[in-house]
């Protein structure tokens, strides 16, 4: 008697990862508008209709794939945040991630080839706001911080971008403690010693450190 082929379970997890992991390489390589549901699914070992059942529209997948991306950083970690100087800290993380020859992060990539998309870039704001954005604001202290925080995530974007995607000779030819150096101070301006403003909206001077006197008698 010939037996019956035992059907397994499909599990939901291992084809949801499958599928996110599938059409992260795709936004990355095409971009919202070059990434298809029938190639997300193949790369992923199911059919287009089967994305969709999981994930309702692209539209979805892809807030998935960006929301997951964020929800573990790599260049802004909790680490980084709590550190004594979240300058000098941001500082080294954008150097030895972006170094020269190291392969682009999924999510630069990602933005880079979507933001020809209305529609992507809406989602990807939504994501860089709620994540990126509010947790580097919540750490900083002084005026302005929401704007600071914004700025911060334009130069690490921009950092990326020039160094591995285009390949500025500066930067890419550069050594490591030569671009520390220069950007940590931008970042700890920023980040670290932010400056109040006065009723015009000029920034105020802070008052000069007092200094000893050595060798000197009292006046």
């Amino acid at each position: 008697m010939m037996k019956r082929p035992i059907r397994r379970s499909r599990n939901a997890d291992a084809t949801r990862a499958a599928i996110l992991a599938s059409a992260r390489r795709a936004f990355a390589r095409g971009g919202y508008d070059g990434a298809g549901l029938r190639a997300i699914g193949a790369g992923a070992g199911v059919t287009a209709m089967m994305v969709n059942r999981y994930f309702g529209s692209k539209e979805e997948l892809f807030a998935a794939v960006v929301a997951g991306i964020m929800a573990t950083p790599i260049i802004l970690t909790d680490a980084h945040v709590k550190s004594g100087s979240l300058g000098k800290a941001l500082a080294a993380g954008v150097v030895q991630q972006a170094h020269s020859g190291a392969t682009p992060l999924d999510g630069f990539l990602i933005m880079m080839h979507s933001a020809s998309s209305s529609r992507a870039a809406a989602i990807a704001r939504a994501q860089i706001e709620r994540h990126y954005q509010q947790q580097l604001a919540a750490a900083l202290h002084g005026d302005h911080a929401p704007q600071r925080a914004a700025i911060v995530l334009a130069l690490v974007a921009g950092v990326h971008v020039m160094r591995q995607v285009i390949c500025l000779a500066a930067l890419t030819d550069a050594k490591p403690e030569a671009l520390r150096e220069i950007l940590t101070p931008v970042f700890e301006q920023l980040l670290d010693r932010p400056t109040s403003t006065g009723p015009a909206g000029a920034p105020k001077r802070r008052p000069a450190p007092k200094t000893k006197r050595i060798g000197l008698p009292p006046r």
